[in-house]
């Protein structure tokens, strides 16, 4: 599999993965084919994922501006159409009490907001006429131990006075009587606004709308090699940048890369040795059974995430299937091992003992983009010629599309909030070579934690 601390390129038309996504999706939106020939553009932006496509769509709409997408392979190839579909308010991995010790309570507020728009966001497109097959709303966060439901009750009364969140404290019986009966569940919080959906259809439903307005994506075009045109007179004339592609070269005023956990390997001197491409692996069981979903009285299609610092999430999908994700493996030499199938299924069922004979009929991983300060960053070099929204930590799927509409307004020239999300770039790795080693570390660290503290 594709590594992208390893490989320099992605490919070049590559097939989606054998997804379940894939495999229900149909209607697949039509591009504008690879780039053929040189041609010079106001913008060009890196990616066909949920952030490229929400700047692209936003520089549009808001500024009058067109940009034309590269994609190497096809929309959502990467983890815009890997991920799990969970529509959230999340910040990645700081906690909100974190940022207000850090920053204090009126920059929280902000980024709370911010994730709160992310979502009215994809609601808003949504009810264009986007067809994702969304689920009822509900979030529920289940403690994994005893200890860590006293942690919950903290953080749910934190949030009802913070921002007079609706949160829902939940016993044990709570969970296994009305929503499902978990046996790794000691009791939950339960938020009214997070849902689940099929995360390829709406980054479809996006291609399609930006498309509408004007925007050109060119798939099956990754960017090989860039460099900057000095410009002959640079008293009128910035600089631009020349994008390599196979079939041509793209000269553009700025560049977005939108890539964010699938950047390749030394791609723009701004970016090296910021992030982290950590690999998620998702499995999709066979569908359940009327009795099966008795057994385990299966009531809820609420999305489902637990406390452990290796956090298992899932959720029921439409066909009574039940999407079961986690960690994956450390390189993707190792991603196609059934092994990290075989654990979510084996941790699945001690959650559901009744489904000790049920099998997996999907499995695939992704790699997911984490940042050395655990908040994502949209941010440009000194010459606002080259942006980048990366970091999302696994969150992205809602904030991706505000992160893209704030990229737009960068690239436009316009205020954004005076934010660290806005106005901070990302923090380097130290001993970044290293940085394998030390995600090695954090897992040992956190099977420990889960398991024992």
């Amino acid at each position: 599999m594709y590594d992208p601390l390893h490989d320099s390129s992605p490919g070049c038309g590559e097939k989606y993965p054998d997804s379940y996504w894939a495999d229900v999706s149909t209607d697949a939106p039509v591009d504008d084919g690879q780039v053929k020939q040189d041609i010079d553009v106001d913008v060009a932006i890196i990616g066909a994922g949920y952030t490229g496509l929400s700047c692209a769509l936003h520089l549009a709409r808001e500024h009058g501006i067109k940009a034309h997408i590269l994609e190497a392979n096809k929309t959502a190839w990467g983890c815009s159409g890997r991920n799990a579909g969970f529509i959230l308010k999340s910040s990645g991995r700081k906690s909100y009490s974190q940022m207000s010790n850090q920053w204090g309570e009126e920059v929280m507020r902000g980024i709370y907001g911010e994730m709160c728009a992310g979502v009215e966001t994809v609601n808003a497109l949504i009810a264009e006429g986007i067809d994702c097959d969304q689920q009822a709303a509900g979030f529920i966060k289940v403690a994994h131990k005893p200890k860590a439901m006293k942690e919950l009750i903290s953080l749910a009364n934190l949030q009802k006075k913070m921002f007079g969140y609706d949160v829902e404290i939940l016993s044990k019986d709570d969970v296994r009587h009305r929503y499902m009966d978990d046996h790794n569940a000691y009791g939950a919080i339960r938020y009214q606004d997070g849902f689940g959906l099929n995360p390829l259809k709406l980054a479809w439903g996006y291609h399609k709308i930006a498309r509408e307005a004007g925007v050109e994506i060119h798939c099956s075009t990754p960017v090989i090699d860039w460099h900057e045109k000095k410009s002959a007179n640079e008293i009128k004339e910035k600089n631009r940048q020349q994008l390599i592609t196979p079939n041509g070269i793209v000269t553009a005023k700025k560049v977005v890369v939108a890539t964010n956990g699938y950047t390749p390997k030394g791609f723009h001197p701004l970016i090296t040795n910021r992030t982290l491409p950590v690999l998620s692996q998702i499995i999709v069981t066979e569908p359940l059974t009327d009795e099966q979903l008795l057994a385990c009285n299966f009531l809820t299609s609420n999305v489902v995430m637990d406390t452990r610092a290796l956090k298992y999430y899932y959720r029921k999908l439409p066909d009574n299937r039940i999407l079961f994700g986690g960690r994956g493996a450390i390189t993707g030499k190792s991603a196609e091992d059934p092994y990290y199938a075989k654990r979510l299924l084996s941790v699945l069922k001690t959650s559901f003992p009744a489904l000790q004979n049920l099998k997996y009929d999907y499995a695939w991983s992704g790699w997911i983009c984490m940042s050395l300060d655990d908040i994502p960053h949209i941010y440009q070099n000194d010459e606002h010629s080259v942006f980048y929204s990366m970091g999302y930590c696994g969150s992205g799927v809602s904030f991706s599309v505000q992160a893209g509409k704030r990229l737009a307004q960068k690239v436009a020239g316009k205020a954004v909030p005076n934010l660290p999300l806005y106005q901070k770039a990302l923090p380097k790795f130290p001993l970044a070579p290293l940085r394998r080693v030390g995600q090695w570390g954090y897992f040992q660290y956190g099977r420990i934690k889960d398991n024992w503290f």
